[in-house]
């Protein structure tokens, strides 16, 4: 039995901070509050950076992340589509990437975190020697709490006011992360909760499940940036219930059922909207208020999309056909989904029959979440991409609707899953490949860059590292300006162009004569970066092309965020 502690005994100033310490342990962590407060700190106090959370960079004093383009492995199918990302390293440092190329400019995230079951699922990444949580750790819920709190704080900031993240989660760490998704996005913005029917209807289970039932479902946890500015798509299905409907009046169209035409006699306002009389054509008369127009029904009525009943003497109501698409209400369960089944199906045909990634998410669930998003041209981000679901997802979806969505895609190499499944499906998936039978698979097209994010600059802001993190931002600097044709690449200077957009990057100042002499011959906007020693980006060297450019100075740009980022 536990010992009482005796507050008693201790002071007022030891008293306050133990109310502080209780206060900012929001995340339920209650069966540690025994443990010596630094060891509290450590593993749930996101700014108590220790030697031994660090990563390994952080410990050498580099912790300021750049990105490298491995060109090899760029695709290009049609300029006139948008270019889609993929980034190779660990995914906080590439959060801290996106901080600066995407804060506030993605529309929805979807991630499918580790569950965090005990079982080789999830390894403590911010350790220098990493190493799976097993099922006994009594840290075991604090580390994957301190791991996913980090990134979702980074990926928060990418949100536009709009934007909403949906994140895919079973029973070992449910209730944990709606703890901690409330403190970090606010309990007002928690939309709801999806339960996804994992295992389908065949009755077949491919998990082991529990001894009293099997585990059929898991969950999709949703929240807004700001909930009152979300607003959800109504996605269309296929009709249902098919013995709903029928056909007593021969209509050429097929089946149909009826719906509510408008309101009955007592909920109608004789002052509302719509409120009119409308005679069948057999002369019986109905005033109350309709769901539609007085020229809407009339135009209904001349297509037989109303129904008056064989006698003409029925309250009228709408005809709505087997083959009509209707829009529903989001419903909190998701039935239709596809299933873990059809996630293995779909990759393993994409790899000639083999199974590179256990458990894939199918490709419907993410199809369905992106449709959920009013925006077709809607920038998507995944930063526990895996097998890369999400981005087969937008590809398709975009094929189907004829959407100009793109992908950012975030994952580690851990067991070479970027390099060897990853990148190789989401090629496959662009370009066409063959199946295990021989047949060609048409590919949906798109564009892709690839870049790594194993390099860092030291945290020390010297002249030489600031010239340094200038030299190696390029890639960073066209990923926030989507910006990647090079149109002219100096020495000391580098112009790029997406349609009629230019970027413009200065690496040294005595350049910046030469850069206004390049982009005088060009019509169009640059946005300018130049290299300054402080936060000025030489505006009065500009004055006489300042209708032409936009300035930013670099490295300053760029150290803003990640200041704010990796706190001493």
């Amino acid at each position: 039995m536990k010992k009482k502690i005796d507050y008693d005994i201790w002071s007022k100033d030891e008293l306050i901070k133990e109310i502080k310490r209780i206060k900012e342990t929001t995340y339920g962590l209650v069966w540690h509050r025994d443990l010596p407060e630094e060891k509290i700190d450590i593993l749930i106090n996101p700014d108590a950076r220790t030697p031994s959370e660090m990563f390994p960079n952080e410990m050498a004093g580099k912790p300021f992340p750049v990105l490298k383009e491995v060109k090899t492995k760029a695709i290009e199918t049609d300029k006139n589509k948008p270019t889609n990302i993929l980034i190779e390293g660990d995914n906080y440092h590439s959060l801290a990437v996106l901080n600066f190329t995407h804060e506030e400019a993605v529309d929805l995230i979807y991630i499918d975190p580790p569950y965090n079951t005990g079982h080789d699922d999830f390894i403590y990444t911010d350790k220098i020697k990493s190493e799976y949580v097993k099922t006994d750790d009594p840290f075991r819920h604090s580390k994957w709490l301190s791991f996913m709190e980090k990134r979702l704080k980074l990926a928060k900031n990418l949100l536009k006011k709009d934007g909403v993240i949906f994140i895919s989660i079973d029973d070992n760490e449910q209730a944990q992360l709606k703890l901690l998704c409330d403190e970090i996005f606010g309990s007002d913005n928690f939309i709801g909760e999806f339960i996804w029917q994992k295992q389908g209807n065949d009755n077949k289970s491919i998990f082991s499940g529990t001894n009293t039932f099997r585990n059929d479902h898991e969950f999709v946890m949703i929240y807004a940036r700001e909930s009152q500015s979300l607003k959800f798509d109504r996605p269309e299905e296929d009709a249902t219930f098919q013995n709903d409907y029928g056909n007593v009046d021969n209509d050429s169209r097929g089946n149909w059922m009826s719906a509510e035409l408008g309101k009955s006699d007592k909920r109608s306002l004789p002052h509302g909207k719509n409120y009119f009389t409308l005679k069948s054509p057999t002369g019986v008369e109905w005033t109350r208020q309709w769901h539609y127009s007085e020229n809407e029904i009339q135009d209904l009525i001349k297509d037989n999309r109303i129904y008056f009943g064989q006698n003409g003497d029925l309250v009228p109501r709408i005809k709505k056909f087997l083959s009509d698409k209707v829009q529903k209400v989001p419903s909190s369960l998701l039935l239709k989904q596809g299933s873990t089944k059809v996630g293995i199906e779909e990759i393993t045909k994409i790899f000639d029959g083999q199974r590179p990634f256990d458990y894939p998410k199918p490709v419907e669930l993410i199809k369905y979440i992106l449709q959920l998003h009013l925006n077709k041209s809607a920038t998507i981000l995944d930063f526990f991409a895996g097998s890369g679901t999400t981005g087969q997802a937008v590809l398709q979806l975009n094929k189907e609707d004829g959407g100009n969505r793109k992908f950012i895609l975030c994952t580690n190499n851990e067991n070479n899953i970027c390099t060897e499944v990853c990148y190789p499906r989401i090629t496959k998936v662009i370009k066409g490949y063959k199946n295990i039978n021989g047949e060609k698979i048409d590919g949906f097209g798109g564009n892709l860059k690839y870049f790594t994010a194993y390099d860092f600059i030291e945290a020390k802001e010297t002249d030489r590292n600031k010239r340094k993190l200038v030299n190696e931002s390029t890639e960073m600097l066209c990923i926030k300006e989507s910006a990647f044709e090079l149109v002219q690449g100096a020495d000391d200077f580098k112009i790029f162009r997406n349609h009629d957009k230019y970027l413009g990057i200065i690496f040294h100042e005595d350049s910046i004569s030469d850069y206004k002499k390049a982009i005088k011959k060009i019509t169009g906007h640059f946005n300018t970066y130049t290299f300054s020693m402080t936060d000025d980006p030489h505006k009065e060297e500009f004055a006489d092309v300042s209708d032409k450019v936009t300035l930013c100075a670099i490295p300053e740009v760029i150290l803003k965020v990640y200041r704010e980022i990796f706190k001493e």
